[in-house]
């Protein structure tokens, strides 16, 4: 008898694990590297389609639409770009339609994060039309698909696990969005929260190394200091903090809005009598109508961003762009279209922050509440609560500014807003409405597993069900037949020995088994049984038990003393590893008596 099969099988498995680790963050590596290239030519993609289309100037120099001199004739534009986009997506992929992070969400759980390479092409030029041609998106959600595209592709080419190809997936998102940004805390806190679904080491390192990567590639290409420059900001903290509590279910509801808001145009878009080639010429007239009026809703619109976090900007331009951007970005995005969703919604909702603080001040004279201070803490708030991923963009609002004075008010309106859009929005986000419409649902809650909290000591039954090696299967059949209760409690007897010490298993179905082939009953239990057996030990957490279980397919696991291993000390059954749930559940839901309410 091999008792010892377990403790050779973990380490067989622990050894390559650590290894995998080292070759998943180099590959890491080169994916941020790659991510922050592609991020970079995106970037003058965008650049080149403006000009082109807008300024009839070959050009890669990022410049604002406002400036243009088409006229009336700019409303065309964007319908150019909404037609080209509809034939990629029709004849190309369905894939690139919409800010593309529901997309990789969807890889990772449904297809094994498996991204198809097409989409690594056609996204970013299908944002770089869509943006160039006017679109009122950003950047990063293209981004963030065509990265995690590349990693899923280096997880496809080489021989890789999901959970590693996962991973690498995740590590492209992350470089994209660090790239973008110049914000590489923010963007391995968003893949966590977005894509990974964990929080492990495994993870973590590969994350790490692929973000800060490609962040020197940012750095390198488009420079060191903050995607938007920005003065000195008054919070007002702790003097503004009535009206940082106000401003958070204001955002909160805003971030619903949003959401309501787009997944409506969607459905009106889809109950059009055309084909949905045309959907996104057909957004792009209004957009066209829309940016006419209010030049400042085309484009990526970083330069109006900036205007409104240094307060350069009146109260009736900040309501007509909370409004005109608002009503362009879920009209594009409805139609079907291609870019990125954060951009914008920082350009309005940003908007509302500094409007709520200029009425705030016209109110109550003596607030003295910083229009910019607020555009920053609501953008952050509002995309944060939308998403259901409000520690990222705690992280983000304060890297783009670097102003650590932020940080306080960001935190307490980004959890208020937070907690307001879970009451309207309790299963599903902007990023998971589209996937709960498709019947898959996201759980976006983080918390240790219950199986790893609990050691197998704690959770085995220490009244093991013995038999003797003596015994032959017709006795123990005749015993189960009449019920006898030392046997039929469990589904699986310890064979032991004269001396007490455990030489083998045996289960019912062994039972069975050894009667078909024997009627008789003759055959002793040990040579009916099972005697190279997995085991565990009092030591260990009850996740790698189960594991043990899940591996083997086994459906119970004698517990030894690791100084014997002949010495059973309890039975670990699939019912004692649902008990270590069971008291997570009393934990969470079972209230006990407190001092002022003690038990009767």
């Amino acid at each position: 008898m091999t008792n010892n099969t377990s403790s050779k099988s973990t380490l067989a498995l622990s050894q390559p694990a650590q290894f995998r680790i080292v070759l998943v963050s180099f590959l890491a590596a080169a994916i941020g590297l790659v991510a922050g290239l592609v991020a970079y030519a995106l970037y003058k993609l965008i650049g080149l389609f403006t000009n082109l289309f807008f300024f009839h100037e070959w050009s890669t120099t990022f410049r604002s639409v406002g400036s243009h001199h088409l006229g009336a004739w700019v409303i065309l534009v964007p319908v150019v770009g909404g037609l080209i986009v509809g034939v990629m997506a029709k004849y190309g992929s369905s894939k690139i339609k919409g800010h593309g992070i529901p997309e990789a969400m969807e890889a990772v759980l449904t297809n094994r994060s498996r991204i198809e390479p097409k989409v690594a092409i056609l996204k970013p030029i299908s944002a770089a039309i869509a943006i160039g041609t006017g679109g009122p998106f950003g950047a990063e959600g293209p981004i963030i698909q065509t990265g995690g595209a590349i990693g899923s592709l280096v997880g496809q080419v080489l021989h890789t696990t999901a959970v590693e190809r996962k991973v690498l997936l995740a590590c492209g998102a992350a470089a994209g969005m660090s790239a973008t940004f110049n914000t590489p805390i923010a963007g391995v806190i968003l893949a966590i929260e977005l894509l990974l679904f964990e929080f492990k080491s495994r993870s973590f390192i590969p994350l790490v190394i692929a973000s800060t990567l490609a962040t020197a590639v940012h750095m390198q290409l488009l420079g060191a200091g903050p995607m938007f420059q920005v003065g000195a900001m008054d919070f007002g903290i702790p003097r503004a903090l009535p009206f940082y509590l106000l401003l958070g279910p204001i955002c909160g509801l805003a971030a619903v809005g949003l959401s309501k808001t787009l997944y409506w145009v969607e459905d009106l878009f889809e109950k059009l009598p055309i084909d949905e080639l045309w959907w996104p010429a057909t957004g792009a007239v209004a957009l066209g109508v829309i940016g006419f009026f209010v030049p400042r809703v085309f484009g990526v619109g970083y330069d109006t961003i900036g205007d409104i976090l240094n307060g350069h900007l009146v109260w009736k331009i900040l309501l007509v762009v909370m409004i005109a951007k608002f009503a362009a970005l879920v009209i594009s995005l409805g139609s079907g279209t291609s870019g990125g969703l954060l951009a914008p919604t920082f350009m309005w909702s940003a908007a509302m922050g500094g409007l709520f603080a200029m009425v705030a001040n016209w109110a109550f004279p003596g607030a003295h509440l910083s229009p910019g201070a607020f555009a920053l803490v609501a953008m952050g708030a509002v995309f944060g609560a939308a998403s259901r991923a409000a520690f990222s963009f705690i992280i983000f609002a304060f890297e783009i500014t670097r102003d650590y004075n932020s940080v306080l008010p960001l935190m307490l309106v980004a959890v208020i807003a937070d907690g307001v859009a879970m009451l309207f929005m309790p299963t599903s986000s902007i990023m998971t409405e589209k996937l709960a419409r498709r019947g898959l649902r996201v759980h976006q809650d983080y918390e240790a597993d219950a199986l790893t909290q609990a050691t197998v000591g704690e959770m085995m039954e220490k009244d093991v069900p013995f038999i003797s090696v003596n015994t032959k299967v017709g006795e123990l059949a005749e015993r189960i037949a009449r019920n006898d209760p030392a046997v039929v409690r469990r589904q699986a007897l310890m064979i032991v020995d004269d001396a007490g010490k455990m030489v083998g298993i045996i289960t019912r179905g062994d039972v069975l088994r050894a009667l078909d082939k024997d009627s008789s009953g003759a055959m002793t239990v040990q040579e009916a049984g099972k005697t190279h057996l997995v085991v565990t030990y009092p030591d260990e957490l009850v996740s790698e038990a189960a594991a043990k279980l899940l591996r083997f397919d086994i459906g119970r696991l004698p517990v030894v003393d690791r100084a014997d291993e002949r010495k059973v000390v309890g039975y670990l059954g699939r019912a004692a590893i649902l008990a270590a749930r069971l008291r997570r559940f009393h934990d969470e839901h079972v209230r006990e008596p407190g001092w002022l309410t003690p038990s009767e």
